[in-house]
């Protein structure tokens, strides 16, 4: 083939196929007119598109060298919050690959503005809960299997995502807290440090009662129990002298908080028992009312005011 071929060849392909292709990507509709003049192309489509696979794929990859080394708790968390991140880097993709076609972005960012101002705020809950949720994941002060108080309510975590973290409550009732409440309000986390926490009972028995004895029973129950630790010891407080009470409390480490009010239960029982075994009384508020007069009860009869007519 010659060198004139050669050139009609290039020719050809370059201002007949790469010339239809170009005019097929640069077919579209256009919004505006002169400088604010905006064209969506079947290219610009094609391009977004190529480069969400593109940082896709390069996300992926990412993901999975920086999580292969952790474990399988850290890495639900750490996708959890790659998925924020995701996000953020797709926003940034569209906004680079229409800038690199020719779109002036600040218009689309002005137009734009009222509805970002309205959507902040009315959004502003749910970036709170991401927010958290982040915190959440980074300083890891809360786990799955982590024991905490929300509001008065006992849970067990079994669940922690990007915006909300769900619990299992005592009574089989699952509990989704937005994950702001860990960063404004106070959490009581039980099992932060570790699994082990101390309870107590609380106990009054009669004035007159032997406390030596009422201590011998309680701390028998509490060593005798097959859930309560045997170390650190169980102790018992005589904590004050009540209105009617002497008042003691029954203190024992367990390493599941979470039962916590059956075993409390399990151990009233046992503790009735053996106060009534042992003749050890538990007394309930009394009052003695006194009245003084200055002279005797005056009495009358009550008169039917019908029957008198």
């Amino acid at each position: 083939m010659g060198q004139e071929d050669m050139s009609k060849v290039e020719e050809f392909v370059e201002k007949d196929i790469w010339g239809a292709i170009k005019e097929f990507l640069g077919l579209g509709l256009s919004f505006g007119e002169g400088d604010n003049k905006i064209n969506i192309t079947i290219g610009l489509l094609v391009a977004l598109v190529i480069a969400f696979f593109v940082t896709a794929f390069l996300l992926k990859w990412l993901r999975h060298l920086l999580t292969r080394k952790m474990d399988s708790d850290d890495k639900l968390k750490f996708i959890s919050f790659f998925k924020f991140i995701r996000y953020s880097v797709y926003v940034a993709v569209i906004v680079i690959t229409m800038s690199s076609a020719g779109i002036d972005i600040t218009l689309l960012l002005t137009a734009s503005a009222v509805l970002f101002v309205g959507l902040g705020l009315a959004l502003q809950d749910i970036f709170k809960d991401i927010l958290g949720g982040i915190f959440i994941i980074t300083d890891k002060s809360l786990h799955v299997g982590d024991i905490v108080e929300v509001d008065g309510r006992v849970g067990k975590v079994f669940e922690i995502k990007l915006r909300t973290t769900r619990a299992i409550t005592r009574d089989d009732k699952v509990v989704v807290i937005p994950n702001h409440h860990f960063i404004t309000n106070i959490i009581y986390n039980y099992t932060q440090n570790h699994k082990m926490t101390r309870e107590k009972i609380l106990i009054g028995v009669a004035y007159g009662s032997d406390v030596a004895l009422v201590t011998k029973i309680l701390e028998s129950i509490a060593k005798n129990h097959k859930t309560v630790l045997k170390n650190p010891k169980p102790f018992v407080q005589f904590d004050d002298f009540g209105d009617s009470a002497l008042l003691f409390s029954l203190n024992f480490y367990i390493n599941d908080s979470f039962s916590d009010p059956r075993l409390k239960s399990e151990m009233r029982y046992e503790i009735d028992a053996k106060f009534r075994e042992n003749r050890v009384s538990i007394p309930f508020p009394q009052r003695d009312v006194h009245i003084f007069q200055s002279g005797p009860f005056e009495h009358r009869n009550a008169i039917n005011k019908a029957d008198t007519k």
